[in-house]
């Protein structure tokens, strides 16, 4: 049901039934490599081109998660997907080889977490049984449409961010034994007038604090409610200012742990990933694989998982527009037993 003004309450509360990561090699030489399911040896993965092979990221993902929920294809009711190549590519050509009703969506980096909230929807009125949620991207098919190509070896300002290449899929269900969907807060879209594409962080930060405020707003809790809040891909850069952002509304965000998937993914010290990472597989494959083995292992009951989106475009950009973004959080519980 509709919670205050932006927000869903799940009184059935989903279960997140199962989840698939899959990354590339980049990623499998992080701190997080443990967490992942597959780790892809090379970052063509057999295909003819970058775009191909992010295709087949999320194609892989998403197989592997309808087969850890023990279901078939022909047993998921909705797939909701999509990324960051035009028209959303990657998740469409999936979709064809799934052969699963298909809900395309678009909110940038922000998608991991939007195509969650509205599987959680879906499920919790009665609209599906099982629904597939997933996003992907991949470094050099992003620097290919946004900046410029990987092998043009241009050098990147500190601001910064490495896209993330990997693929993260969950099957949301009202039957399971993993963690539950208990709400969500679809975002504002929020712009700042920043137009530098190689400051993402900074564009996206507002939008997230904008969406954390109405979120705990919405529900009436306070930020301790949650044992972890993360962001999805502010970096170091957006972090810092989301923090400056929070002291500044006298929101106590110090009541809980607060992180950043940008930050978690790859080690500053011998990876170099200049603020940190991004994409829509940033806060998808950390979530899927990293956050939620720490609830499964009892580390973490509550987290609020906002993943945040820069909602540019090359037509946009080359057109001298500003960047506008948006953020849509997603509140997951270790069980029903807790609530």
């Amino acid at each position: 049901m509709l919670k205050g003004h932006q927000s869903w309450l799940f009184e059935n509360k989903p279960f997140i039934r199962s989840t698939a990561t899959v990354v590339g090699p980049f990623e499998g030489r992080g701190p997080l490599a443990k967490d992942f399911d597959i780790v892809h040896g090379e970052s063509m993965m057999g295909q003819k081109s970058w775009e191909k092979a992010e295709k087949a990221l999320i194609e892989e993902a998403a197989k592997l998660a309808i087969e850890n929920a023990g279901l078939t294809k022909e047993q998921v009711q909705f797939y909701i997907g999509g990324d960051l190549m035009n028209q959303i590519i990657s998740s469409s050509f999936a979709a064809r080889t799934l052969s699963i009703p298909y809900i395309g969506v678009f909110g940038a980096c922000s998608t991991s977490m939007e195509s969650l909230a509205l599987a959680a929807n879906l499920v919790n009125s009665g609209s599906a049984k099982f629904v597939l949620a997933g996003t992907c991207s991949h470094d050099s098919s992003a620097e290919k449409q946004f900046r410029y190509p990987t092998e043009y070896g241009s050098q990147k300002p500190p601001t910064a961010q490495y896209t993330v290449t990997g693929a993260g899929a969950a099957i949301v269900s009202m039957e399971g034994d993993g963690p539950v969907v208990t709400s969500a807060t679809i975002g504002r879209v929020i712009d700042m007038g920043i137009k530098d594409p190689f400051n993402m962080g900074a564009a996206m930060a507002p939008a997230a604090v904008d969406t954390i405020e109405a979120h705990v707003r919405d529900l009436g809790i306070e930020p301790g409610y949650y044992d972890l809040i993360v962001t999805g891909d502010l970096a170091k850069v957006g972090y810092e200012i989301a923090c400056k952002l929070f002291k500044k509304h006298n929101f106590p965000i110090e009541q809980t742990e607060y992180s950043d998937c940008g930050m978690m993914i790859y080690d500053y010290e011998t990876q170099m990933v200049q603020a940190g990472a991004s994409g829509c597989g940033c806060s998808a494959v950390v979530t899927y694989g990293h956050l939620l083995n720490r609830m499964r292992r009892g580390e973490l009951k509550r987290i609020l998982v906002v993943a945040t989106g820069a909602l540019l475009s090359p037509i946009s950009f080359q057109q001298g527009e500003s960047i506008p973004c948006i953020a849509h959080a997603v509140s997951i519980e270790a069980g029903r037993e807790i609530l």
